[in-house]
């Protein structure tokens, strides 16, 4: 069953059932503009983090990528939902995702590879939040940035 595009506070009350079970929540984020196999295999790792996967999908507005984002945030996110390990997808504004960080209160917030603790913006609200920090590794040759290479080439 795919998953649903929610605004912040639906996700909550959602969220608040599965914590209720005592489900392991996983949050990742990301602008997911022109998705590939890549995409996919990272979110299958972070989903299997956990019970539920959250992915957080930028704002067009908070994308900060020269010539991005490719497609409207809408439909980002819908693509996004649509793909098999993921649970909710919420929009969210912000250049950072400390206050998504915030709101979901997640076990795990996973990221890719070519994040490390020391470079992450949102390694300090994990931190107070005791949020544990997962970096997954990502799939060589499988990026967003190399696919428009190769398109505009």
């Amino acid at each position: 069953m795919p998953g649903i595009v929610l605004d912040l506070v639906t996700l909550g009350l959602h969220l608040e059932r599965f914590r209720e079970r005592g489900a392991r929540i996983v949050l990742t984020n990301g602008v997911f503009d022109l998705l590939h196999v890549g995409h996919l295999r990272y979110l299958r790792q972070a989903h299997a983090l956990g019970d539920v996967l959250v992915v957080g999908v930028n704002a067009d507005a908070a994308v900060v990528k020269p010539g991005r984002p490719l497609m409207p945030e809408a439909e980002r996110a819908e693509l996004v939902a649509a793909l098999e390990p993921v649970d909710y997808v919420v929009i969210f504004s912000t250049l950072t995702a400390d206050s998504l960080l915030r709101a979901v209160r997640p076990d795990v917030y996973a990221k890719g590879g070519d994040y490390a603790e020391a470079s992450l913006p949102e390694a300090a609200t994990a931190r107070e939040l005791g949020v544990e920090l997962v970096f997954i590794p990502l799939v060589e040759g499988h990026s967003t940035s190399e696919l428009l290479r190769n398109l505009s080439s």
